[in-house]
Formats: C-alpha cells, sequence, structure tokens
C-alpha cells in the first residue's frame, strides 16, 4: 500500500485553522484541562476575547482526543453568522451530515438516507469544485429538528464531542427561550460534551453566571489568557532556525507588545516575516510586515468607514489615537478630539460596540481588531 501523502505547510506560522500540534503553541495547561473536562462529563465554557486562539484551542483538544480515541465524534460549529433557531439548526444540522461523511466506514448512501428528512444534497463548491454539504430544514419543524438532532447524537453509541463557538450569539435571536430548549436535551444526554465558547464576556457570563437562566453554573467556566511572551518567542525563534536563521529577543518583545501577545495578529506579522526574512535582527522589518498587511486590508477599512456616520467614524479615530480611553464622555476626552455631546458618543459607542469595532477592556475602551487601529493611527494621524 502506497504510504499516504501527508500535508505540510510552507509557511509554520498558521493564522486560519488548524495544521495539527507541530504548528500549535503551547497551550498544555489548557488543553489538558479542557480535555479532563470533557472525558469526566463537565460541559465547558471557554470564554475570551477574539483573536487570542480558543478556535485553535478546541481544534487542539478535538485532535488529542480523536487521537486517544478514534471512535470519537467531534463537531465544531461557529454560529456568529446565525440570526434565528433556523440559521442555528441549519449550521448543526450541516455539520453532522459532513462529519458522518468524512466518516470512511459509513456508506454516503447510508448517511443520506439516514438524515433523509433534513435533504441533505452534496454538490461541489463553485470555486474550489470540493464537495460541499447542504440540508433543507423546514423552518416550521425547527424545535422538532432540534429534538432529531439530540435524539441522534444520543442514540449515536459513540462519544461525541461539540464545540458551539460564539455561543452568546444565542442572546440576539428573536424566538424566546432558546436558551432553555437547547439546555432541557444537553442536559438529559451524557454520551455528548460541550464546548461554548464566546468573546462577548459579559454576555457569556451572564449566560452560564446568572441565577435567572437556564444554562445556571451548568458548566466549568474558563478564560483564555494569552500566550506567555517566553513560551511564544521560542515557539517562533525555532522555526526561524530550522531555517537556517535567527529571531532577535528583543524585536520580539517588541513585537509582542504591540498586540498585547494576541495570537492571531502575532502569526500573521511572523507568517510575512518567515516568508520574506532569514534573520530578524531589527525591528524596521516587523514595520515592513505590518505595513504590507496594512496594505492588503486597506480597501476593506476604507469600506468599513464608509458605512459609519461621521459620529461613530470620528470616535472611533479618537480612539485610535489614545490607544486605551477609559472615559468617553469625560470632558477632556471630548475637547481634545473636538467630539459632539455626551449623548452623541453614547449612542456611537453603542453601535460601535455591535459592530465589534470598539471592545471595553478592564483599563477602557479600545479599538477591537488591532490592524484596523493602526491602519487608523497611520490615515489620520
Amino acid at each position: 500500500m502506497a504510504k499516504k501523502h501527508v500535508f505540510k505547510p510552507r509557511n509554520p506560522f498558521i493564522y486560519e485553522g488548524y495544521e495539527g500540534p507541530e504548528y500549535f503553541c503551547d497551550r498544555a495547561e489548557e488543553t489538558e484541562e479542557l480535555i479532563s473536562n470533557l472525558r469526566n462529563g463537565r460541559n465547558t465554557t471557554l470564554v475570551s476575547p477574539r483573536k487570542i486562539g480558543k478556535t485553535g484551542l478546541i481544534s487542539h483538544a478535538f485532535n488529542r482526543i480523536k487521537q486517544q480515541d478514534k471512535d470519537a465524534v467531534c463537531i465544531y460549529i461557529d454560529i456568529f453568522h446565525t440570526q434565528n433557531q433556523y440559521d442555528f439548526v441549519q449550521t448543526l444540522g450541516k455539520a453532522i451530515v459532513e462529519e458522518r461523511l468524512l466518516d470512511t466506514r459509513t456508506p454516503i448512501v447510508k448517511v443520506l438516507n439516514y438524515f433523509s428528512h433534513w435533504r441533505p444534497t452534496i454538490s461541489p463548491d463553485p470555486v474550489t469544485g470540493n464537495p460541499t454539504v447542504s440540508v433543507a430544514i423546514e423552518r416550521s419543524n425547527t424545535e422538532y429538528t432540534v429534538k432529531s438532532i439530540f435524539d441522534y447524537l444520543n442514540q449515536s453509541g459513540k462519544e461525541v464531542y461539540v464545540a458551539i463557538d460564539e455561543f452568546q450569539t444565542i442572546t440576539d435571536y428573536p424566538e424566546q427561550g432558546t436558551e432553555a430548549l437547547l439546555r432541557s436535551y444537553i442536559q438529559f444526554i451524557h454520551n455528548v460534551h460541550f464546548v461554548f465558547s464566546g468573546s462577548k464576556q459579559h454576555l457569556m457570563y451572564e449566560i452560564f453566571g446568572s441565577p435567572k437562566r437556564p444554562f445556571y453554573q451548568s458548566t466549568a467556566m474558563m478564560t483564555l489568557l494569552p500566550l506567555h511572551e517566553e513560551v511564544y518567542y521560542d515557539f517562533a525563534s525555532r522555526w526561524f532556525e530550522g531555517k537556517k536563521g535567527s529571531f532577535s529577543r528583543e524585536v520580539f518583545q517588541q513585537l509582542y507588545s504591540l498586540f498585547d501577545g494576541y495570537t492571531w495578529y502575532l502569526q500573521s506579522v511572523l507568517n510575512r516575516l518567515y516568508e520574506t526574512e532569514r534573520h530578524v535582527a531589527d525591528y524596521q522589518q516587523v514595520r515592513g510586515a505590518i505595513l504590507s498587511i496594512l496594505n492588503d486590508k486597506s480597501s476593506q477599512y476604507e469600506m468599513v468607514m464608509t458605512f459609519l456616520t461621521d459620529n461613530q467614524r470620528n470616535l472611533l479615530k479618537a480612539i485610535a489615537k489614545d490607544s486605551c480611553v477609559a472615559q468617553l464622555q469625560a470632558n477632556d476626552f471630548i475637547r481634545k478630539h473636538e467630539l459632539p455631546s455626551a449623548s452623541s458618543i453614547k449612542k456611537a459607542l453603542t453601535v460601535l460596540k455591535d459592530k465589534d469595532l470598539v471592545y471595553q477592556t478592564s483599563k477602557g475602551y479600545i479599538v477591537y481588531d488591532r490592524f484596523l487601529d493602526l491602519w487608523l493611527k497611520r490615515t489620520f494621524g
């Protein structure tokens, strides 16, 4: 039998998706904690701002679980773009059908027959040509379909692990009782283990920490923090040394500090540096990599600005100029940036937070997208 070819990325600094443990930096303690929770029947709530690495951690933990138990079923869905129960059910149903189709031990016909009431269809992706799955679930039968999904998972005879990313999105659904509906099924299936991941911390803590909510104290809580700088530096420098290069510790410290250790931004810059540099000894090289990224994103950011009102645009630029603002309605801040009244700022802030353009940290308000923050600083001074 011919040996199966294992794809290895040309660039080890992965900032989208998961390519295996070799390209995953540390998170050893968090990985062990998450796996231990799930294997011991503790559903887990994983909370952190976006771009720190929640999805990577889940993928890494699922990879480890699959290595330890070949029959385990691991399903990941991101519901950030769902708008109602119907979208949620379609997303979860599609993920389950796709996971079953990937199991080569199960004939495709059997999978399609079992889920026939969801009317699954397989068609080529219009761009890649790869087969994709779609499901046509009746809108009027959403709650029944939720029941059928959990019945299937319960009767599968396997250990099932389901990660629902951006779980706080369900609080925006127009239907009342989505939390209660999900909780009513989840609490009775013991072979299915859940990770509820979210980036809006106040909403996630409300869902799982308020006595008035159905999921109250039903999960173990995990908060993901940035990777330790030393651990991250060792990871980065090892890859550069692997191509007979080097990475200055001082330069890395400056890069790490610029993005507060947020994984996605660091990986994005390291990816560019690995592509173009062998020895990174001067911070000017980092600036060049960041400039390349900002140039790529410039048209996207210009489009974002066109969808904002003048007040929203000016407030966003003002926050970027100050980097972090403790009190947006303070007179000094308003006068400094020639902003309108405090009430106008409050209205603009609500929109910017809803659009995930502004985020409130323990120190104050920041522009959520760190590359957008740099682009605003560079464009508007």
